[in-house]
């Protein structure tokens, strides 16, 4: 009988790329997935670093493992990702029902870590090696079986803004070689792949013998059975000339740019070292629009950065309400310990929390705003799944914007018109087309 493992995954989209591939690598040894944690012979925690109380996020899962198999032998407890990576040797002897901490570029490697392991030795693997970790994976064929697929292309990050612990839990840049990764999107688009997202920390960095992100791009458009292509997450310093003119020329990258700006002020982006300025910012924003009208925005915002002052705060609410962003995350600044910000001083939580609920305000109603905008109108609906009950199906638009509408199993999978009759500030809600059709027959 399979032995089998149970994965549970926080944080980005990467991360849930990397729980993928980890099941992928594991399959070659014998285990298989479970989604009852109770019923693992090895049980996974794939951690994420960027948000606030990570580390404390992952005792409190191991605390809640330890009540389940109270009773019975323990499973192979791993701790992956960014947290491992950032506190290995902590967590170690923190807690001793951790028995192997695996770094995010040395995952490829928990084969051998599995097999090899004794109760008497614990392991820490966190070396970074993405390198050796891309070309193992490329020998191992990513069964992913779903209409919108994850592809990571890109890992690490040079930029070092003094708020974030990427550079140090990821490691330096990295872009895959240029014919691994059409490869692997072919493969995906085989199994039935229409949207491919291709994902990196800075992944409108990727560099690879003269090819860019662009380059990529008009290769994936090229496979016959991929219909929408996406890209995740970019730096505005790295909107390079080639991947702007992609949006007047591409047929198949989605209408909106995920581009994170942080601050409206020029003087937070250059404490946070964001290394580029409110005005270059707009100047691609401008181009953009001015080349492919229907693009819209996303964004990232870091609220009450140490030093900033209510100048700087009705900056960034005008950056909103000039952009205006059709969805974008927002959090008050939290101190990542090994950061250069990690050690300032931080504003007081009352006003940081009223200029949270301000800047969530502005960009909630530009939420609002645009899906109302669409009620009673006919967008193109890419089905993911049906919901829970079996009754409807959910899908995302061009936007991202989660649609849920009328269908049954046949539909997941498809692109459908969906004619939208009413919405939320997250979700729109329609019936296909051609239900409306035979209702009306």
């Amino acid at each position: 009988m399979n032995k089998k493992i149970f994965i549970k995954t926080f944080g980005c989209q990467m991360n849930e790329y990397d729980s993928k591939r980890i099941y992928d690598v594991v399959r070659k040894i014998g285990f298989e997935k479970t989604d009852q944690c109770k019923d693992a012979d090895c049980y996974l925690l794939n951690t994420c670093h960027i948000r606030d109380k990570a580390s404390e996020k992952v005792y409190h899962e191991i605390g809640r493992v330890k009540k389940i198999f109270r009773s019975k032998k323990k499973p192979l407890v791993i701790v992956a990702g960014c947290v491992a990576q950032a506190e290995n040797q902590e967590m170690l002897r923190r807690e001793p029902y951790i028995d192997l901490i695996l770094g995010p570029q040395a995952y490829y490697k928990i084969n051998d870590k599995i097999l090899n392991f004794t109760e008497k030795q614990k392991v820490d693997e966190t070396d970074f090696d993405a390198v050796s970790k891309f070309e193992y994976l490329s020998r191992i064929k990513n069964k992913i079986g779903k209409a919108t697929s994850f592809l990571t292309i890109q890992e690490g990050c040079d930029k070092f803004c003094h708020f974030c612990v990427v550079p140090y839990t990821r490691g330096p840049e990295y872009s895959r070689p240029f014919d691994q990764i059409i490869t692997e999107a072919k493969s995906l688009a085989d199994q039935g792949s229409k949207e491919i997202i291709l994902l990196g920390q800075n992944v409108n960095a990727y560099s690879d013998k003269h090819k860019r992100l662009s380059n990529i791009i008009y290769e994936i458009e090229k496979i016959k059975n991929v219909e929408r292509v996406r890209f995740t997450t970019s730096h505005p310093k790295d909107m390079t000339d080639d991947l702007i003119d992609v949006y007047k020329d591409s047929k198949k990258l989605m209408p909106l740019i995920h581009l994170p700006v942080q601050s409206g002020s020029n003087k937070i982006l250059n404490l946070m070292n964001r290394k580029h300025t409110i005005e270059e910012f707009l100047r691609t924003y401008e181009r953009i629009k001015k080349i492919n009208p229907f693009v819209e925005f996303s964004s990232d915002f870091i609220i009450a950065y140490p030093g900033e002052e209510e100048k700087d705060f009705m900056e960034t609410l005008n950056l909103i309400k000039e952009v205006r962003f059709i969805n974008s995350y927002s959090f008050i600044f939290s101190p990542r310990p090994g950061t250069v910000a990690g050690s300032l001083q931080t504003i007081d939580k009352k006003i940081s929390v009223k200029r949270l609920e301000k800047v969530q305000e502005a960009l909630f109603n530009n939420q609002i705003e645009k899906n109302k905008s669409l009620e009673n109108k006919i967008i193109n609906v890419l089905s993911e799944n049906q919901t829970e009950d079996k009754t409807k199906i959910f899908g995302r638009s061009e936007y991202m914007t989660p649609v849920i509408f009328d269908g049954n199993k046949k539909d997941v999978g498809k692109i459908l018109k969906i004619k939208i009759y009413k919405s939320n500030r997250n979700t729109l809600f329609g019936k296909a087309i051609n239900n409306i059709d035979q209702k009306v027959a």
